[in-house]
């Protein structure tokens, strides 16, 4: 891991994945499972360390996040069901009082280019509130959210993560350009992992 302004990583894997048909971050991608790609990214940002939030299998997804990393931290969403914003919230909350800032991933995000995330860095300790990937216009995740946003990350609800947060920032938010569309891919049905 380097090491930026106090930034800290949330990888947000605590969904139940009921499109994908369960288990989703357990399916098998490259010579290990979903989720590690994710973790991969999460572990090469400029980052003082990596979270993983649990929720639905959590047993499953600590002991792989462990076993991908033992310096991986696992916190679990105990309202994990109500969706995204419940998982970000319980991030947010676990990190340390003088984090400067947090990048999110998604644990369903196996492709995540890592050229991205240090100029992501570079755009908030330079003033930006957010710093987001974009690929051929649109907009794509990690984001990278500075504190000043973590109590409206607090407040969020429902399934939408941080999107209603970033969408109100206007050119405090920076976007980042991206080499490929691993910022956009996700797997969301069993289908997606043979794309």
């Amino acid at each position: 891991m380097a090491t930026g302004d106090a930034f800290e990583a949330l990888v947000l894997a605590a969904g139940s994945g009921s499109r994908f048909g369960g288990g989703k971050l357990m399916a098998s991608w490259g010579s290990g499972v979903l989720l590690e790609g994710a973790l991969a990214a999460a572990f090469v940002a400029p980052v003082r360390s990596v979270t993983v939030v649990i929720g639905a299998d959590a047993e499953a997804v600590a002991a792989a996040s462990r076993s991908f990393d033992p310096r991986v931290l696992v916190v679990h969403a105990p309202n994990h069901a109500e969706g995204m914003a419940a998982s970000l919230r319980t991030g947010v909350a676990s990190l340390s009082p003088d984090a400067d800032g947090a990048f999110v991933f998604l644990g369903d995000m196996p492709r995540v280019p890592t050229a991205v995330l240090q100029r992501m860095a570079d755009a908030v300790i330079a003033g930006a509130l957010a710093a987001a990937p974009v690929f051929e216009g649109r907009r794509g995740n990690p984001v990278l959210l500075s504190r000043t946003l973590f109590p409206d990350l607090l407040a969020l609800t429902g399934d939408a993560g941080a999107r209603g947060v970033l969408q109100g920032l206007g050119e405090r938010l920076a976007l980042v350009e991206s080499p490929d569309d691993g910022v956009l891919f996700d797997v969301d049905v069993r289908g997606d992992l043979s794309r």
